[in-house]
């Protein structure tokens, strides 16, 4: 795929992140101009949540598909980011989990793009367990509940190099293909679970 092509995807998919929480700023400034303070406790949470989820992500999307920046060598950042981004798209009820371990920074933006592809495929939260062995990186997903079968036969159908619809939900699977650049290869793990191999 062209290179704009995955630009493309990659900022309708990041905008479609974010699309929700920056309608809900914007809610909440709305009523703050009506000068109601009957909703001032709704716009003080709606304000601190959307502003927190706001903060995750984009530092989270800053790091995975930005240019390459000094916190992609602090191994501890990169872990504390994307522990922050899962925890924007899991809930109290349903959290996503996450052991990330690394040796060195040359998967640490690798990791993140796994993390997001793993995430993408969890129904109803889960574990997501990703380490660096033997020069490769291993992740894997643990959920009581099973992973959507309709997400991973998509991302099998990428990694194989069939043809997709440009669905920007994919973008972290194309733009990892475009990061290793045929230099690491993708293998899945689809045996009780889901996970990949980069190596």
């Amino acid at each position: 795929m062209q290179e704009d092509n995955i630009t493309e995807l990659v900022c309708t998919r990041i905008s479609h992140d974010v699309i929700g929480n920056i309608g809900a700023v914007a809610n909440a400034v709305e009523l703050l101009e009506e000068g109601d303070m009957d909703f001032i406790d709704d716009i003080r949470s709606i304000l601190k949540v959307s502003s927190k989820v706001l903060t995750s992500r984009l530092k989270f999307f800053r790091m995975a598909f930005g240019l390459s920046n000094s916190n992609l060598n602090d191994i501890n950042m990169v872990e504390e980011t994307a522990k922050a981004y899962l925890e924007t798209i899991g809930n109290a009820s349903y959290p996503i989990t996450l052991d990330l371990e690394l040796h060195t920074t040359a998967y640490t933006r690798i990791a993140l793009l796994v993390i997001m592809i793993l995430a993408d495929v969890l129904v109803r939260g889960g574990h997501i367990e990703v380490r660096e062995v033997d020069s490769r990186l291993a992740a894997i997903i643990h959920s009581d509940f099973p992973a959507s079968e309709e997400k991973i036969k998509n991302i099998k159908n990428i990694l194989q190099g069939g043809a997709f619809e440009n669905q920007a939900q994919y973008a972290p699977v194309v733009y990892l293909q475009n990061v290793l650049n045929n230099v690491k290869k993708i293998n899945m793990i689809e045996e009780n679970t889901f996970g990949l191999i980069i190596g």
